[in-house]
């Protein structure tokens, strides 16, 4: 991730004659827009009117570390219905992977393809060594014990849990591992990377997008990451 945003940087410093003396923050915006030319219709922003409860909470994922970020909406969504009585369906939780953790919105198959685990120097949630798995997709089956296998991502999505990924970070971290890999255009590449994001996991225009949309409907905010 450090390359592909130095490699972005870099972008940016050698375009600054292109866009006339532009300030550095107004180019870095215009860079960013370009990383992101999706018409609207290609994101499904309807997912607000999934949170109907009336505790609701967006958690905020910037890094893997270990998938701790899902187990910490987990334990939330928990610990609102044991101390404040609250039924499940009062409960209403969204969690958005951006930045270094949108790797963890990609499947198994694309970790193990592309090496994400070394990739990224991820570590087992329990074990804290090295490891070649998506720590969100991981549960009993895979080393991690009751009640922590509640957290898996595909566990919390069958309890409601909404998933949401930043479609920057996918472009500036996903799309050029395929790139580099397997020798393809962007726009093959993105292709390939869509293949592979987990199953009823969001993209959105971006996580700060996500992160506002969720507060604006609700959703009280927590950084778990």
């Amino acid at each position: 991730m450090e390359a592909t945003r130095r490699e972005f940087l870099g972008k940016v410093t050698a375009g600054a004659a292109a866009y006339s003396a532009m300030p550095i923050a107004l180019a870095l915006t215009a860079c960013a827009a370009e990383g992101s030319t999706q018409a609207a219709g290609e994101f499904d922003l309807t997912w607000p009117t999934k949170l109907t409860g009336k505790h609701k909470a967006v958690f905020d994922m910037a890094e893997i570390e270990s998938g701790y970020g899902l187990w910490r909406g987990n334990a939330w969504v928990g610990q609102v219905q044991q101390y404040q009585g609250a039924a499940p369906t009062d409960v209403s939780l969204a969690i958005i992977l951006r930045h270094n953790a949108i790797a963890l919105a990609m499947d198994q198959a694309f970790w193990d393809k592309y090496g994400l685990g070394k990739m990224k120097s991820v570590m087992h949630p329990m074990t804290g060594q090295p490891t070649d798995k998506n720590p969100v997709l991981l549960d009993a089956a895979g080393g991690v014990p009751a009640p922590f296998d509640a957290a898996a991502l595909p566990k919390q999505q069958s309890r409601g849990v909404v998933f949401l990924a930043c479609n920057l970070a996918f472009n500036l971290d996903i799309v050029p591992i395929v790139v580099a890999a397997d020798k393809v255009s962007e726009a093959d590449a993105r292709k390939t990377a869509l293949g592979h994001v987990l199953p009823g996991v969001l993209l959105q225009p971006s996580g700060v997008f996500a992160a506002t949309r969720a507060q604006e409907s609700g959703c009280t905010y927590v950084k778990a990451s």
